[in-house]
């Protein structure tokens, strides 16, 4: 079994408390309109994601962390807390059991889980994370922006190989592994995005990732799908990938350069 202690200090950027604080990005304009949820909300907001932060500071075993993110769920989900497990006596109730046993990390599997390639160790502790991700983004309450860029960027810290300041990940963001994605400061994924960080990720200071674009970092041999080459792919600073242009792996996107189509400017 892995060391988790040895594990942290090895992929861990952040040692002391993590609350995330969101970039004051400078600007020459004096009435630029920032949207922000009321006040009251805001604060709410800021102590959810804290608590979450703490937790996961706190706690690294997957056991652990599959307790915090199953809790969450239950009351995204069903609006109550956890009870314990429900009967499966009636027929009629299996519908709604399977719903609220789904809700636990430890009772799905994902599709990474599957792959050969896998570092089980580092997976492990991030799954419940990864599904915690993908349940929020389908929640009710994945659409509320101002939340959900805070919401990613929080968990991407107990995630990603590394997370910068001031980055933006917008919804409906797929992952792979997770712990092979390094994203620099100030760096954008819009919608829909997908980062196959199989063979690694690195996402450069400023880039920005188009809505449905593909970044891979794996290959597969053309008689054999299953034979995978992993190839670690480079997104430059400041460079832009067009929306739904797909970037292969191995590629080292140049910074300021741009893949994919983009509209010509308008007078």
């Amino acid at each position: 079994m892995m060391n988790l202690a040895g594990e942290s200090q090895k992929h861990s950027q952040y040692p002391g408390r993590l609350v995330y604080c969101p970039k004051r990005m400078a600007t020459t304009q004096s009435n630029v309109h920032v949207p922000h949820p009321a006040p009251e909300a805001e604060e709410i907001y800021r102590r959810w994601l804290r608590f979450l932060d703490e937790e996961f500071l706190r706690h690294r075993s997957p056991e652990r962390r599959a307790e915090v993110v199953r809790d969450q769920l239950y009351q995204l989900y069903l609006g109550r807390p956890f009870e314990g497990k429900r009967s499966m006596a009636l027929s009629s109730e299996l519908p709604g059991t399977v719903l609220s046993t789904s809700l636990d990390p430890e009772n799905v599997t994902l599709e990474a889980e599957h792959y050969p390639d896998v570092d089980r160790d580092l997976y492990a502790v991030r799954k419940p994370l990864l599904w915690f991700w993908q349940m929020f983004d389908r929640s009710p309450i994945g659409l509320n922006m101002w939340l959900g860029i805070r919401f990613r960027c929080m968990l991407g810290r107990h995630i990603f190989q590394h997370m910068g300041t001031g980055v933006k990940i917008y919804h409906g963001v797929d992952l792979t592994y997770g712990y092979n994605l390094s994203i620099e400061d100030g760096a954008s994924i819009r919608q829909g995005a997908l980062l196959n960080d199989r063979g690694g990720i690195t996402i450069g200071k400023g880039a920005v990732v188009g809505s449905f674009a593909r970044v891979y970092s794996v290959s597969h041999a053309p008689d054999n799908f299953e034979h995978v080459t992993r190839q670690p792919t480079t997104i430059g600073a400041g460079a832009r990938i067009g929306s739904h242009a797909i970037v292969l792996a191995g590629q080292h996107v140049a910074p300021g350069a741009m893949v994919g189509s983009f509209p010509a400017d308008r007078p």
